[in-house]
């Protein structure tokens, strides 16, 4: 791949003296969803499919942008005075927005660069595209104007531009399993305190798939943040009464004893998911040092159950994918990953398993769909580095 980028980098730049190769991740998140704006844990990990990136430091404030991905939008040109977010500046206000975000935590960059990107996560599907590029982005500005940061810091900025620049309310835990990423390893973090641990993934004789419903889906104009917003309001409810910070501060038993003070069904159908799933991701990493493979993979299908008929963020695509994995012995688990409403699935199927998994799940998705899934067999990569 580095050849391949630096050559047309080469082509598109007029030549690639100078430049850098790199690579931040994708991630996937194996269990705990829509907890970590709630206060939760969530335990995802980095992948080896991400983002590829060819960068060169220039000597005036130009900031030229090409996207392998997006070879039709041709180079995208913009400077350091224009860091403002716009529909014109298409998927190069996440570079853009790490660059402002640089400077609002009192990092200014000083030159533009060329920057040339290639990215092996599908568009849209929920894997985390745009979190890699921001911290794609932020690490090269590290290794360009050797700012003082660490990888943890590359997320929490990462986070902030996504926030602040681009408008979407997202939590913590997709930069942070990027930038924090480890071989054959997830992270167990807790979304409130950041403390973290790694948690070694000996699947025994079987893989991560990850199925893409291809049913596109836009984060900041789905009901994500009106999701959030019920959480909060529900929160708000019971912090009348109960002495907490978040919805992750409540286990089972204290939630089933004052949910009657949250007033709205629905926002107490949203605030039950966030402190269960919060339960169950704590358990289903220590059934993972238990080796017991097999209950994590049911708290994997109890939370896709949750995250249907509780949250309601999964849609006919997800559902299917879900409902017909189930179906095919040799899957230990399956559930959606990721905001929802599109995206993809996350299954742990046996080895002997995955071809009849793909076909048969593949073919009853295009059936009941009408249109095709792409499967990938993923494994766990590290974080960001220079290839």
């Amino acid at each position: 791949m580095k050849e391949t980028i630096l050559k047309t980098f080469a082509e598109v730049f007029g030549d690639a003296e100078g430049a850098k190769a790199y690579f931040a991740p994708g991630r996937v998140n194996l269990i705990g969803e829509h907890t970590d704006y709630n206060g939760g844990h969530v335990f995802p990990c980095a992948l080896t499919i991400g983002t590829y990136g060819v960068a060169r430091k220039r000597n005036d404030n130009k900031l030229r942008f090409y996207s392998m991905n997006f070879e039709h939008l041709g180079v995208i040109e913009s400077s350091l005075e224009d860091l403002v977010p716009s529909k014109e500046a298409n998927w190069t206000n996440y570079p853009k927005g790490v660059i402002w975000a640089f400077g609002e935590k009192g990092m200014k960059v000083t030159s533009g660069m060329d920057l040339l990107l290639n990215g092996n996560i599908p568009n849209g599907s929920g894997l985390s595209s745009s979190a890699s590029v921001e911290v794609l982005t932020g690490y090269i500005l590290r290794d360009f104007f050797g700012f003082d940061v660490t990888n943890q810091d590359l997320a929490l900025i990462g986070q902030f531009s996504e926030n602040k620049y681009n408008k979407v309310n997202c939590g913590i835990m997709d930069q942070f399993a990027i930038a924090m990423g480890k071989k054959e390893n997830a992270i167990f973090l807790d979304t409130a305190t950041l403390e973290y641990e790694y948690a070694p993934i000996h699947l025994e004789n079987a893989k991560i798939v990850i199925a893409c419903s291809n049913k596109k889906r836009g984060l900041g104009d789905s009901k994500y943040n009106e999701r959030r917003s019920e959480c909060e309001t529900a929160l708000a409810e019971l912090q009348q009464v109960v002495k907490i910070k978040t919805l992750g501060d409540l286990d089972e038993e204290t939630f089933e004893k004052f949910k009657a003070i949250i007033k709205s069904d629905v926002r107490r159908k949203r605030a039950k998911h966030a402190v269960y799933e919060n339960q169950r991701t704590i358990l289903a990493v220590e059934a993972l040092k238990n080796n017991d493979v097999k209950l994590f993979g049911e708290l994997m299908n109890a939370s896709h159950v949750s995250l249907r008929d509780d949250y309601e963020v999964t849609g006919i695509e997800l559902d299917t994918l879900v409902e017909e994995a189930w179906k095919v012995d040799g899957v230990i688990g399956s559930r959606m990953t990721g905001a929802g409403f599109g995206g993809c699935t996350v299954s742990i199927v046996k080895d002997e398993a995955i071809d009849t998994f793909i076909e048969q799940v593949g073919k009853a998705y295009k059936e009941k769909i009408g249109y095709a899934a792409d499967f990938y067999v993923v494994e766990i990569g590290d974080g960001p580095q220079t290839l």
